[in-house]
């Protein structure tokens, strides 16, 4: 791990990855519920979006997925299942509710996959490139079981918001600034071009098949 304390990074880490855990299977829930998924069917929605990406990426590490190491993942899931439940109603009245939770879900994997990364001693365009997969790749795995087509392969910016905090993340630590700063950083500037690009409409040019 880069930074002055390798055990407060590993900290900081974990925190990252709970929350994001916490997030992710909450927007999973959510958008199973909209399916009419029964509380089983709502569970493995949310805890695949939470686990997937990070899964795929310590398979590509060599290294055991950090939800088999402890059951704290599992539980988290099963918690924001138990919150979702009580309090479907109001979320689903809040404004892009599902987007609050799929961004704060898609910055914190992205930060941890970085992390994770350097900490195998990989050089930093592999760590962003993991950053992307990590926040990424749930999202995908999601949207397959729900029958949609993945939102990261549509126009709006959210694999691009990843690589963006993935650069301000290799910027801020190679100019030696603290872990806890440079998540701070990188967090924020990947939920704001997220809610920027949604709120006005940003979005990458579409391929066009024209003949």
């Amino acid at each position: 791990m880069i930074g002055p304390n390798p055990e407060v990074a590993r900290t900081v880490q974990q925190i990252i990855e709970f929350v994001g855990t916490f997030t992710f299977a909450i927007s999973g829930i959510r958008m199973a519920a909209a399916k009419h998924f029964d509380w089983f069917g709502g569970f493995v929605c949310g805890f695949v979006v939470a686990i997937g990406g990070g899964t795929i990426r310590d398979v590509m590490l060599g290294t055991t997925p950090f939800w088999m190491t402890s059951t704290i993942y599992v539980i988290c899931s099963v918690i924001a299942l138990l919150v979702y439940i009580p309090f479907a109603k109001s979320l689903n009245r809040l404004e892009n509710v599902w987007l609050i939770f799929d961004t704060l879900g898609l910055a914190l994997f992205t930060i941890a996959g970085i992390q994770k990364t350097l900490e195998f001693d990989y050089p930093f365009w592999v760590a962003i490139i993991m950053g992307g997969i990590t926040g990424s790749a749930g999202g995908i795995i999601r949207d397959v079981l729900l029958n949609k087509e993945p939102i990261v392969f549509q126009k709006d910016i959210y694999a691009m918001a990843s690589v963006a905090g993935g650069l301000v993340y290799w910027l801020m630590m190679t100019l030696g600034i603290n872990v806890g700063l440079t998540a701070i950083a990188t967090f924020l500037v990947i939920c704001i071009i997220r809610f920027v690009a949604v709120r006005f409409h940003i979005s990458l040019p579409t391929l066009r098949n024209e003949q």
